[in-house]
């Protein structure tokens, strides 16, 4: 495979990779939950990163062989530090909220990650792509009100907003690193750096934070694993052949997923105002992606 990717592809490959990258990655998200409810998330992700870097990384050098250069390295190294504290906090509110709200809060990186892909990478931000993230965040606002609303905040409900928004900030910075990182590199190399670097990045505390997991946990970190290497290689793929605009507000459809599994892993039920929210998230990521006719021409 080339590291460098040129032309996008206007077909609907890369959304239907993404749509089940983001598949892949709500399951892990459930399953990462539990494994954080036990052992923490420091630890978890710390773990899930290490294994991660063990089952991608001798795939990446049968097929590549060689280090990467300099500049490509640093946008590895830049990607998997934004990563590294991305996920610690997300899973640590993953502990604090239930898994489809604290996707539905998560949903502002989308929007923010869109203006970020027009300032780093200038890209021409179309308006349909601004009015679908804005439909989307609707759509979420819904949802997270509908919840909010009948249910009381407790001190350790209000940690988990404010890590779950700080992680949607990093969330929006990856997005757009993302984008980079795929024109530059192989899937298998990305999955194999961010991983890497992520956890030689969370290695600093270990002294002081990690817990050494029993049988089920081990499990379930390790299965955390694959699916995060296995989402991280379709959403590579995706974005090396496809703006990030078209593809940032596919991002809302991992709202469905995490309905789902949080539903089917730890009963966690969906109200009239999810469906509601949902219904909105889905247009506004058709409208997204969906292709212009070409203009004919007179002549």
């Amino acid at each position: 495979m080339p590291a460098i990717m040129s032309a996008s592809d206007h077909s609907f490959k890369p959304v239907l990779a993404t749509l089940i990258g983001i598949c892949l990655f709500s399951a892990m998200d459930a399953v990462m939950k539990s494994a954080s409810i036990a052992v923490g998330a420091y630890s978890a992700y710390l773990l899930r990163c290490a294994i991660g870097f063990a089952m991608i990384a001798p795939i990446w050098w049968f097929h590549q062989g060689r280090l990467p250069t300099r500049a490509v390295m640093r946008v590895h190294v830049l990607r998997g530090v934004v990563v590294a504290f991305m996920g610690w906090t997300f899973f640590a509110s993953l502990v604090r909220l239930p898994l489809a709200e604290a996707i539905a809060i998560s949903f502002i990186a989308p929007l923010f990650a869109l203006y970020l892909a027009a300032i780093l990478l200038g890209e021409k931000i179309e308006r349909r792509a601004v009015y679908a993230a804005l439909l989307g965040l609707v759509g979420v606002v819904v949802i997270v009100g509908g919840k909010m609303g009948s249910e009381e905040m407790d001190e350790d409900a209000a940690w988990g907003l404010v890590m779950i928004t700080l992680s949607a900030i990093l969330y929006a910075w990856n997005l757009v690193l993302q984008r980079q990182q795929a024109l530059i590199a192989s899937p298998q190399e990305v999955a194999t750096f961010q991983n890497g670097i992520a956890a030689l990045t969370l290695l600093a505390g270990a002294p002081f934070l990690l817990v050494i997991p029993e049988s089920r946990a081990w499990l379930e970190i390790t299965a955390g694993a694959a699916l995060a290497v296995s989402a991280a290689l379709f959403l590579s793929w995706a974005y090396a052949r496809a703006e990030a605009q078209r593809l940032v507000p596919i991002e809302y459809t991992g709202f469905l997923w995490a309905s789902l599994f949080g539903w089917f892993y730890f009963g966690e039920g969906v109200s009239a105002a999810t469906i509601f929210g949902a219904a909105l998230i889905v247009l506004g990521s058709w409208i997204a992606t969906r292709r212009r006719r070409p203009v004919q021409s007179a002549i």
